[in-house]
């Protein structure tokens, strides 16, 4: 018997010695799995003691509403908690709030009383209580003028004036897992798994890291009345994404805005790092986007095919404007992304295609065999505003 054991360990080795490095994956990190979280202080919290106060009752009535808004940087998010007495039946009837602007890169110190104008409501999964709520605010100056980083307020003002065009959008949110060594999460710390190929859309604890996490994030956007569309783990290891959409007018990028704060929020619990940085490793992994499906009334009715070639050619005047508008920092991001390959086109040059996930815009097969439908423009980075880039995709192709 021991004879066999001993054999059978043999044959592991010899199988394991001979299999190709793409699919040894994470097998050099094995043995420094146990480092994983080591220096996250949330991931050290006992979370069920949690529990004994989810059970309290409390009055329904009795409302926390947490507040998000985005800060200064204009890819980051701030939240606080006011209570109300009532359930707000939407967002008109949810008080305004004000916060310390100096404090978020918004304001100076000596006038720094900033306001939160609330916009959506959406249900609390992070919260105890049935009617506990998450409002997503725009931001004003002391002044009463938008903050410099409040792109919805501009975005409602165009769609006010093409709302009969009917514009849906549908974004593919990318981003990635990281420990607290800024590295991507389950990576060998001195090191690099295998090389890309057996991780997009994979299964198995050698192809997939942090599902729990992911998992969580549907059911969560999904309980908060999110448009949420799917997931599927990415090209990358330790990379995922998620889809939002399609939805009407502005409730897709307010979406995409609060299924971040979501997944910041579960993160957070696991004691995990989200960034939707577009290029957290450099060298040949894939960055990440948040590709950017757009079609009118007469891109989806039949014949729509020439609506959407035109609206195609209509980006293609303004390849520049629109790279400033698809990234916080006006194309400096996807300066690092944008590269012409990795599944991404040149940032130099506006292209298209059908089927082609190397260009600026691409018309998915079905779309081009259905003569209706809609394109996908792949400029967007991931930390993009979906604001400042719905709004510069509909003055372009619709006003």
């Amino acid at each position: 018997m021991a004879l066999r054991v001993v054999g059978l360990l043999i044959r592991q080795e010899v199988s394991a010695l001979a299999r190709k490095p793409s699919t040894r994956m994470f097998s050099s990190s094995v043995r420094a799995m146990s480092n994983v979280l080591a220096n996250s202080p949330n991931a050290d919290f006992n979370k069920k003691i949690m529990d004994r106060y989810s059970r309290l009752k409390t009055d329904p009535n009795t409302i926390q509403a947490t507040y998000v808004w985005i800060d200064g940087t204009g890819e980051n998010l701030r939240t606080k908690t006011k209570i109300l007495n009532k359930k707000p039946e939407s967002p008109a009837e949810v008080p305004r709030w004000s916060y310390d602007g100096s404090s978020t890169y918004q304001a100076l110190g000596g006038n720094s009383d900033t306001t939160l104008v609330p916009r959506a409501i959406y249900k609390d999964p992070t919260k105890f209580g049935e009617n506990d709520i998450i409002v997503m605010c725009d931001t004003y100056k002391p002044d009463g003028n938008p903050c410099d980083t409040n792109h919805r307020c501009q975005m409602q003002k165009t769609m006010d004036k093409i709302s009969n065009q009917e514009p849906w959008f549908g974004i593919e949110q990318e981003y990635t897992f990281l420990d607290f060594d800024a590295r991507p999460l389950g990576w060998p710390a001195h090191g690099f798994p295998g090389p890309q190929g057996p991780y997009y859309c994979g299964v198995g604890a050698d192809r997939v890291i942090a599902r729990d996490i992911v998992e969580t994030h549907g059911i969560a956007c999904i309980y908060a009345g999110i448009d949420f569309a799917g997931t599927n783990a990415e090209v990358m290891p330790a990379q995922w994404e998620y889809q939002v959409g399609p939805s009407l007018g502005m409730k897709c990028a307010d979406d995409i805005w609060i299924s971040r704060y979501l997944l910041w929020r579960i993160a957070e619990d696991f004691g995990v790092i989200v960034t939707f940085d577009p290029k957290p490793m450099e060298g040949p992994w894939n960055g990440a986007g948040a590709h950017t499906n757009f079609s009118t009334r007469a891109m989806r009715e039949d014949g729509g095919m020439k609506a959407i070639e035109a609206a195609i050619e209509k980006l293609s005047t303004k390849q520049e404007h629109h790279i400033r508008c698809y990234d916080p920092h006006g194309g400096k991001d996807n300066e690092r992304r944008l590269v012409g390959r990795l599944e991404t086109s040149s940032i130099k040059k506006f292209s298209w295609g059908v089927a082609d996930r190397g260009v600026s815009v691409r018309i998915p097969r079905g779309v081009a065999d259905a003569g209706k439908g809609y394109l996908e423009d792949r400029r967007p980075s991931s930390n993009c505003d979906p604001y400042a880039v719905c709004n510069a995709i509909l003055e372009t192709c619709c006003l």
